[in-house]
């Protein structure tokens, strides 16, 4: 069997379904923004292959930090044990992030990111002596895959097959121009009909919902209005995080800070799995205690995995370094322009950017289905012209690696127009 068959009889893929799917492309070799399949074809990955690859694939000075980590110490329990470079980036994180973050916590993904967040947050009200059953989420969310962060979300066809099986979850509108007071008051009237422990959100960016934006002044009410009622919060940014939204984090926009913070994707440079959450040390406090049993008891095998750890320290140094904060600021100019020629086409009708992230929808007679024709067929005409991108429903979003060039960008461009007059 060749490589694609021998896919076929074993593999499984995610958010697939093998009965209708096209065949997968079989990837070689990545390097910077491109990716060749083994065929030789080149293809530009704009979408940094689901948001984890700021710095580019098969990056030397991350590969040479997670080498050198992996012939000195490549992995050890985190029960009990602790090594220097979980500590290193626990130091170095909280050092970057809102200066009420204080306690780190490891884990896999982002999923398991936005697990903890949430049992956390229940916990915290049951060792305080209150049960609390309520979380709070945006309509249209996502925030992973596993049972609590499915709950959290909102796009049916992640969670229909598993209604009546979640924790209780309320969803408000988002805060999007024209709608902020509808979410304000929506959020209100949650909290007063319900006993609710926690608000989760994707600030300013509402990634798998088709890059929905909205601004940070309305996210800093909707904070205020939980702290005033002792509701927690929890921004979820494992997409937005680490220089995406053109600061290192969107809660870097914001006035008012979330007690909880979830992080994963860009937190290795895209090369290793795994996840942080960080918590206030109120937080943290309500869980140390001379009762075992108001421990937080979770936990994964490679918790804290020491490669992952230099893979992360890598991370951090390249995007403070003045290359990178350079190619944010071109990658902001270059998409920013695209967008706002775009935003003529006869067939857009909206188009938006923040840092790197740059989107538009495309004008249709009704709702397009998440993976729908449309969708199916930009996604089909763009990977037949060389690039990688995953249009959601009738949205086409561009978010590259910041090491892409403005002359990769341009063809990306090019495609998407091509699409536009072919395809949409």
């Amino acid at each position: 069997m060749n490589l694609i068959e021998k896919d076929n009889a074993y593999i499984w893929h995610p958010y697939t379904q093998h009965k209708t799917a096209k065949t997968p492309v079989a990837i070689a070799k990545a390097e910077g923004a491109l990716v060749w399949d083994v065929d030789g074809k080149e293809y530009i990955d704009a979408i940094a292959s689901w948001w984890v690859n700021p710095f580019g694939h098969s990056n030397k000075f991350i590969a040479d930090a997670i080498y050198a980590q992996l012939t000195t110490l490549e992995h050890v329990l985190f029960g009990g044990f602790t090594h220097e470079p979980a500590i290193k980036v626990a130091e170095q994180l909280l050092d970057m992030l809102p200066s009420n973050q204080q306690k780190v916590f490891f884990s896999d993904n982002g999923s398991t990111a936005v697990e903890v967040a949430i049992k956390a947050s229940l916990q915290y009200f049951f060792n305080k002596g209150e049960m609390r059953k309520t979380i709070i989420a945006f309509e249209d969310a996502f925030h992973g895959d596993t049972f609590a962060a499915m709950a959290a979300s909102g796009i049916s066809l992640y969670t229909q097959a598993f209604k009546g099986m979640f924790i209780d979850v309320v969803r408000i509108p988002v805060p999007t121009s024209g709608n902020e007071e509808v979410s304000k008051s929506a959020l209100k009237k949650v909290i007063s009909e319900n006993d609710c422990a926690a608000f989760i959100f994707e600030p300013l960016v509402l990634g798998a919902a088709g890059m929905v934006m909205y601004e940070p002044e309305i996210l800093d009410e909707l904070i205020s209005i939980c702290k005033q009622n002792n509701v927690l919060t929890i921004a979820d940014e494992v997409m937005t995080g680490f220089g995406k939204t053109g600061k290192t984090f969107a809660c870097d926009y914001l006035s008012q800070q979330p007690d909880a913070i979830c992080l994963s994707k860009a937190l290795t440079g895209g090369t290793i799995p795994m996840a942080i959450t960080t918590f206030t040390q109120e937080i943290f406090d309500a869980f140390y205690s001379d009762d075992i049993n108001k421990a937080l008891f979770h936990g994964h095998t490679f918790t804290a995995n020491p490669t992952g750890c230099a893979a992360a320290l890598a991370a951090f140094e390249l995007l403070a370094s003045k290359q990178i904060q350079n190619d944010l600021v071109r990658v902001n100019k270059t998409q920013s322009a695209f967008a706002q020629k775009i935003a003529k086409h006869p067939k857009v009708k909206a188009s938006r950017v923040l840092g790197t992230i740059m989107a538009f929808d495309i004008k249709t007679d009704g709702e397009s289905a998440y993976y729908g024709e449309l969708r199916n067929k930009l996604y089909d005409f763009f990977i037949r012209n060389g690039v990688i991108l995953r249009p959601v429903g009738n949205t086409v979003y561009v978010l590259p690696p910041y090491v892409m060039t403005d002359e990769q960008l341009e063809k990306v461009y090019s495609v998407i127009e091509k699409a536009l007059e072919e395809v949409a």
